[in-house]
């Protein structure tokens, strides 16, 4: 179902049962839903679904999602593109959708509450509808804790009054939470990247595929999963590349682009380029295995070509109000993730005015130019992929789901 649903319709209308559990072929189903606001969040959210259903087919889910979750078998009431933002007064350019998609969850979790409600990020939408949930006696389990370790710590006590178990994936995050005396029951569950990233592409195919040859200089550009950080970001990183190019002759660059994103838009910016820019619709780690550098959002893009060990810089630009805003509340040294897990600058950042095509340009060159930089910040990254855990973290949130629901966890396990 596409766009806002209408709020007159049928809870059945939806394939949400009016009763707290249903019952088919003498199975009983437990209800889910889920919210997954943005695209990073919307990628957990699919693996996490097909794990539970891994351990037990029993399983609807519904919700705010998109094309990976609706693929993994959510019923996508809203879809996750229609809401996801960046920065702080940039909201209000959704806000009627986010206003009505609000209103939609919470007819669902009064009318016809689930045996879960699972929120992924996404946390001022998030952290409202868990009061909901709350009035409505709906459990709570919150994966991918919103980031009040970096600003509005205050948020930990009315997270821990709304939310009944928390499964973060930042090394960091258990402690933080135990320290703030949240009383919450918080589970580190490693995160759900090191799940994604495949350990068979073959490099030389991939090359192939795109038409690269052995002198080629390959720049990734990752310019977000929203199309504010896009119009923002991608034209500066595309005039970098440019300047780049005219010290590397057979410089190219790969640009994949995230479901999020309108393919009209992409082309739209590109084509105004004289460089041979290739768009990739494939994960973003084909193209990653291939880089030699990239130029990187800020955000979760910046841990995926972290776990591909490709040296980067990382950009983030808002509004100057939204930035103005940022810096009387954020508390943590580092806009980028990858730094914040490192606990140190392993990759330059360029924040705000310092998103220039000579800033992009300059940094990438001192990278690619200076040996001991790049072997030390590969080095680094490695550090960071050992700190964000092992394998498996869709699993272990999907046991503590199900144990939330008192489900069995043997059927299907054998599909894992």
């Amino acid at each position: 179902m596409k766009g806002v649903i209408d709020l007159n319709l049928r809870i059945t209308d939806i394939g949400y049962s009016t009763s707290h559990n249903s019952i088919v072929s003498d199975k009983i189903i437990k209800h889910v839903l889920m919210v997954a606001g943005e695209a990073s969040g919307e990628l957990h959210g699919a693996n996490l679904v097909r794990a539970m259903k891994g351990l037990n087919p029993n399983i609807a889910v519904a919700g705010i999602g998109g094309r990976r979750m609706e693929h993994a078998g959510v019923d996508i009431l809203i879809p996750c593109s229609d809401m996801a933002v960046v920065g702080i007064t940039e909201v209000f350019s959704r806000l009627t959708t986010i206003v009505r998609a609000h209103l939609t969850m919470r007819s669902l979790l009064k009318n016809s509450p689930p045996d879960l409600l699972i929120l992924i990020d996404y946390p001022d939408f998030n952290i409202n509808l868990a009061r909901i949930a709350k009035r409505y006696g709906v459990p709570v389990l919150y994966y991918i804790s919103p980031q009040v370790w970096a600003w509005r710590r205050g948020r930990v006590r009315k997270i821990a009054r709304r939310v009944d178990r928390m499964a973060v994936i930042l090394p960091f995050e258990r402690e933080f939470y135990l320290n703030a005396g949240s009383g919450m029951t918080v589970d580190y569950v490693g995160h759900p990247l090191i799940d994604n990233v495949p350990h068979d592409l073959d490099k030389e195919e991939i090359k192939r595929e795109l038409g690269l040859g052995e002198g080629n200089k390959m720049l990734g550009l990752l310019p977000g999963s929203r199309e504010e950080e896009v119009k923002r970001l991608l034209p500066s990183m595309i005039e970098a590349a440019e300047i780049l190019s005219s010290r590397y002759a057979c410089l190219k660059c790969v640009l994949p682009v995230a479901q999020t994103i309108s393919h009209d838009l992409i082309r739209s910016m590109v084509r105004r380029s004289s460089l041979e820019i290739i768009i990739t619709l494939k994960d973003v780690y084909r193209a990653l295995a291939v880089c030699d550098i990239a130029m990187v959002a800020s955000g979760t893009a910046t841990l995926e070509t972290a776990i591909m060990g490709v040296p980067m810089i990382i950009a983030y630009r808002v509004s100057p109000l939204s930035f103005w805003i940022g810096k009387m509340v954020v508390k943590v040294p580092y806009v980028g993730l990858v730094n914040l897990v490192a606990q140190k600058e392993a990759v330059p950042e360029l924040i705000q005015g310092e998103v220039t095509p000579q800033g992009l340009a300059d940094k990438a060159i001192s990278i690619l130019e200076d040996e001991n930089t790049k072997a030390a910040m590969i080095k680094d990254l490695q550090m960071v992929k050992e700190r964000l855990g092992s394998p498996g973290a869709s699993l272990r949130t999907a046991r503590i789901a199900l144990d939330m629901m008192g489900c069995d966890q043997t059927q299907g396990v054998d599909r894992l």
